[in-house]
């Protein structure tokens, strides 16, 4: 995905950052939820909140990986963050919220689904993986609806705020993709 480009799908836009998301990273950096499990910096002023976008923005242009906003596509406000991470062995890892007022509606399923299908076109991705928490439930029926497959148990695998952390392995492979068991755009209740 180039700077400007773009998916959409079921009323879900995913783009990238812009200066103009400070109030979402505002808004969610007070989410015990989310800053205890990413970068994104507890009770950030507004530059806090644009060191945030900054750092998601190079991702890119370090090679690491690319990290977009999740948006509305009749208003284009930012609700989310979606990532993806490139690894070694053909594979990358993918990592999503969405603030807490948006949740339960579906977004993080469309986000997911779209930018999964595009890490999949790209040449030599050939393997997803998601890391997450067993508590986790909804992120974890997340991932079941959009086609990836639970694996198992990673034991302390993540230092998750100062401590390590279990979390399941879900994966999905360019072939779950052809099965019937797609995802079906707004399926999330």
């Amino acid at each position: 995905m180039t700077k400007g480009e773009l998916m959409e799908s079921a009323g879900v836009r995913v783009r990238a950052f812009t200066a103009g998301d400070v109030a979402l990273i505002r808004e969610v950096s007070a989410d015990p939820a989310i800053t205890s499990l990413t970068a994104v910096p507890p009770d950030a002023d507004v530059p806090g909140a644009l060191g945030y976008l900054q750092q998601q923005r190079a991702r890119a242009d370090d090679g690491l990986g690319y990290s977009f906003a999740i948006a509305s596509c009749d208003t284009d406000q930012a609700c989310g963050q979606i990532g993806v991470w490139f690894e070694r062995y053909e594979r990358a890892s993918i990592g999503y919220w969405v603030a807490a007022r948006q949740r339960k509606r579906g977004i993080a399923s469309v986000a997911l689904d779209l930018v999964s299908r595009w890490c999949l076109a790209r040449p030599g991705i050939h393997r997803l993986e998601l890391h997450i928490q067993p508590w986790n439930e909804r992120s974890c029926r997340t991932a079941e609806r959009v086609g990836y497959r639970r694996e198992g148990l990673l034991r302390g695998w993540q230092e998750v705020g100062g401590t390590r952390r279990d979390m399941v392995m879900y994966s999905l492979l360019a072939t779950d993709l052809e099965r019937d068991e797609v995802f079906e755009a707004g399926f999330e209740r």
